[in-house]
């Protein structure tokens, strides 16, 4: 069956369309993606503004449109943390569905990290042992651990790239002050979660997943051979914490320049970066590997469960 995944993230609007069946994995077949940049139209309040509403609305819209046109059989739409966290954002998702036809499913940050851990097992498949998985959104970070598809251990922070950018990272570019503040930050939010994994045992395997981090691992990270016919991007932390206070310098119109630095990550790349550093110091990672499937397809593997 051709399935649509819509996720209203805090950084954009993506549509993933793919062939699918339960037993086998998803099949792409196209993607479509608006840079919202949801976290810019934040009122003091945490509301998200009219002209937020709107952006997300037309955003929705767009790829409704689009899915409809792909002839696909079912849409699995969800929104994550800057929704979910908003004190309009039941009235969003109201005026989504009434405009739109779409009605968002609001996932939580532990449902969040539940959902990319399934994905990420069943990429790596049962010999891999422990897991230990990253994922950093826009809005927030997830941690989950374990040794089958339900984590043990699965917990979110508000540690995402656009909500650090935006707390922390004012100037473009950032001054040093600015960095060590969201590296405290981070440090400490991590502190406080990290009794949450004080009985899980060591990985076999540390896994980092979302667009952030495949984006660091292309910049700062390299390729091994994988068990089948792609490469495996490996992260190692010292690589890492050599590149962000360069990358720091670097304006954000200029970052596109770099490997793997998209236009929809320019900005929020460097508080990205800082997070992830500070998560793998943590949690005494050296290295981490990079997962190509994520919680889009965590929420298309449940969905085919459910069918079997």
């Amino acid at each position: 069956m051709r399935l649509g995944v819509l996720d209203v993230g805090s950084n954009t609007v993506h549509l993933l369309v793919v062939d699918a069946h339960p037993g086998g994995p998803p099949v792409p077949q196209s993607s479509h993606k608006s840079v919202l940049r949801l976290m810019r139209y934040l009122e003091p309040s945490g509301a998200i503004s009219t002209e937020g509403v709107r952006a997300v609305v037309d955003a929705v819209t767009a790829a409704a449109r689009q899915a409809k046109a792909a002839g696909i059989d079912e849409l699995l739409p969800f929104a994550t943390s800057a929704l979910r966290e908003a004190p309009n954002g039941a009235e969003v998702l109201d005026r989504v569905a009434i405009e739109t036809g779409v009605r968002l499913q609001v996932l939580t940050g532990e449902d969040e990290a539940r959902l990319t851990f399934l994905a990420v097992r069943r990429w790596y498949g049962w010999s891999a042992g422990h897991v230990l998985l990253f994922d950093i959104g826009g809005g927030s970070l997830e941690i989950a651990a374990g040794g089958s598809e339900d984590p043990e251990v699965a917990v979110s922070l508000p540690l995402g790239a656009g909500r650090s950018t935006i707390g922390f990272l004012p100037d473009d570019p950032p001054s040093t002050a600015q960095v060590q503040a969201l590296r405290t930050h981070a440090a400490h939010l991590l502190a406080e979660a990290m009794d949450r994994f004080a009985g899980s045992p060591r990985p076999a395997h540390v896994v980092g997943s979302s667009k952030t981090i495949r984006s660091l691992a292309r910049l700062a990270g390299s390729v091994a051979e994988g068990v089948g016919p792609q490469d495996r991007y490996l992260l190692r932390r010292s690589a890492l914490e050599d590149w962000i206070p360069r990358l720091a310098k670097i304006p954000a119109e200029a970052r596109p320049a770099l490997p793997g630095i998209t236009a929809d990550r320019t900005f929020q790349i460097v508080a990205g970066g800082i997070v992830l550093a500070a998560t793998m110091r943590a949690f005494d990672v050296a290295e981490l590997e990079v997962s190509p499937w994520a919680l889009r397809e965590g929420l298309i593997l449940r969905f085919l469960d459910h069918l079997g």
